[in-house]
């Protein structure tokens, strides 16, 4: 009698929880039994591991052997233990060393010829590995992936042979240096990406609203008539952020890898990503999903920016999809099989024109839609949806006298014309101080906290509060719009380096919070009067939204 044990890993979302492959052999009719998977994909796996063990010349026992891929509960997709079962059938066959497996972990879907094929999932494996104090034997197509797990020590082989050997002591396989550092080098040729705030003309409300969003995370909507500048603005955004943390970029890469190589998706984060799916896409697409889930473009997005333009025109239902999400910062996938969870905290922004020819609104009289079509049109996304977007700005159209202004050093520029012309890097500075006192006071963005966590870090003064009062009472806001009109005012408060939430903070979040109520302009001239007049009285600032 005889038994091997091999470490593996299994995939369940980002996770890369522990599996045992137990080999037990022992006198009796040559037969192979494999206890812990699906009965197909374990019948498949039999097969792939008998002829891969001929093709590469090695003696199949002729004994009884029984494989357990353990924990039973824990669903697993067969093919990557294809590579620790026929290694763990050589250990118990005494053709491998029991003390050789100890210290290592292995994954690899085999072929019938003996050459290891690449799985998905490679990199979570390899940090689990890491974190275990193993090394970590993969195809040679998955070792670049998993080298970016900088803990872990990775060994690519093309075949089950080349394994072999190297178990043995044999022929070595070289170790997989961590291609992080040359992936960073080559990022800093490329330079910045994205569009710049100064190459925005006008649009200077929509521009404050990128910075409050980049310095607080929080979600955006931009509603305005076509070529106004809402897609421009957008991409503006990922310059305005702070770079990629190490544990933000790991968590980045480990999310893509899933998904795609990294290779063909980038190689290592260096940069926040910017996702625009097209507006056709499915929920399955934006959320995430399928038989064995993968991640969509909204975990594909997270730590960056998630852009989804023409919002009334993408199916209501995959809109609804991302409420719990944006709440909750994942995606929880629940299949019968298996169940994944991804992380998602990307920065929402969308755009949508205010009305099917997309000219309401405009002072040159140009929309001629019936009031009840706008209204349809409008209601095409949720209100549920809407409340949990932080900042809702709408843009007009840019005079061809301002777009055809000249511009450049010594020409003559005011205080406000200076700040409309303001770069993303002049911008970028501000968020920046903004995100190193949201970090230093509580570890994370302000959009982020919740509500009990909000109460203990606003420090709003009593006009403040009683504005908002007001403001909610007119609003007729939700328990959410509050707190989230309360975390912009921490936000705009943070960006003029106060430590208190004053009136003209709050008078600003509530002029953001005011335009989602885009059917009764009404009640938006008698906040935004409101508002004007707490700003007097506060610090001598005139103006809202």
């Amino acid at each position: 009698m005889a038994l091997a044990l091999v470490h593996t890993r299994a995939r369940c979302g980002v996770r890369a929880p522990e599996v045992r492959v137990e080999v037990f052999m022992a006198g009796g009719l040559p037969q192979v039994t494999i206890a812990g998977l699906a009965g197909t994909v374990a019948r498949e796996s039999r097969e792939r591991i008998r002829a891969a063990l001929q093709a590469s010349q090695f003696e199949l026992p002729s004994k009884r052997v029984t494989i357990n891929v353990a924990p039973a509960e824990l669903p697993k997709d067969g093919a990557r233990f294809d590579l620790p079962m026929a290694v763990g059938l050589l250990a118990a066959a005494g053709q491998i060393p029991l003390k050789a497996l100890r210290e290592v972990e292995l994954l690899g879907e085999l072929s019938l010829s003996g050459a290891l094929r690449g799985i998905s999932g490679a990199l979570p494996s390899a940090i689990a590995a890491g974190e275990a104090g193993r090394a970590l034997i993969v195809p040679e197509e998955n070792a670049t992936d998993a080298a970016y797990a900088s803990r872990a020590k990775v060994f690519g082989a093309r075949t089950l042979a080349q394994v072999v050997a190297h178990l043995r002591g044999e022929r070595l396989l070289a170790p997989v240096l961590s291609p992080v550092a040359e992936d960073a080098m080559t990022a800093t040729t490329r330079g910045a990406e994205g569009a710049d705030l100064a190459d925005v003309i006008g649009q200077t409300l929509g521009k404050r609203a990128l910075e409050v969003a980049a310095a607080g995370m929080h979600g955006l909507r931009f509603t305005g008539p076509p070529g106004c500048g809402k897609t421009l603005l957008a991409r503006c955004l990922p310059g305005l952020m702070p770079p990629l943390t190490e544990a933000e970029a790991l968590e980045l890469a480990v999310i893509r890898s899933l998904a795609a190589p990294l290779r063909e998706a980038g190689g290592w984060p260096t940069a926040r990503p910017f996702r625009a799916p097209m507006h056709g896409a499915s929920a399955v697409a934006l959320v995430g999903g399928g038989g064995i889930p993968r991640p969509g473009e909204l975990s594909l997005a997270h730590h960056g920016v998630l852009f989804l333009d023409e919002l009334p025109e993408w199916s209501r239902s995959t809109l609804d999809a991302l409420r719990e999400p944006l709440e909750s910062g994942d995606v929880q996938i629940a299949r019968a099989a298996m169940q994944a969870v991804f992380p998602a905290r990307p920065l929402l922004v969308t755009a949508m024109n205010p009305c099917p020819c997309g000219w309401a609104g405009d002072p040159a009289g140009r929309c001629d839609c019936p009031t009840d079509a706008i209204a349809r049109y409008q209601s095409r996304v949720s209100g549920p949806l809407l409340d949990r977007i932080d900042l809702h700005v709408a843009l007009a159209r840019v005079p061809a006298s301002a777009l055809m202004a000249p511009s450049g050093p010594g020409l003559p520029n005011d205080a406000e014309a200076s700040r409309a012309n303001e770069s993303s890097a002049t911008v970028r500075a501000r968020v920046l101080r903004a995100r190193e006192r949201q970090q230093a006071r509580q570890g994370k963005p302000n959009a982020h906290l919740a509500p009990g966590e909000l109460e203990a870090v606003i420090a709003a003064t009593p006009a403040a509060r009683a504005l908002l009062e007001r403001a909610a009472d007119r609003l007729t806001l939700s328990a959410r719009a509050v707190h989230r009109t309360l975390r912009v005012a921490r936000t705009l408060a943070d960006l003029a380096g106060d430590d208190a939430v004053e009136t003209p903070h709050m008078a600003e979040a509530i002029g953001f919070r005011a335009m989602s109520i885009d059917s009764n302009p009404s009640l938006q001239a008698t906040l935004q009067a409101s508002t004007q007049t707490e700003h007097r009285a506060g610090h001598g600032v005139v103006g809202t939204h």
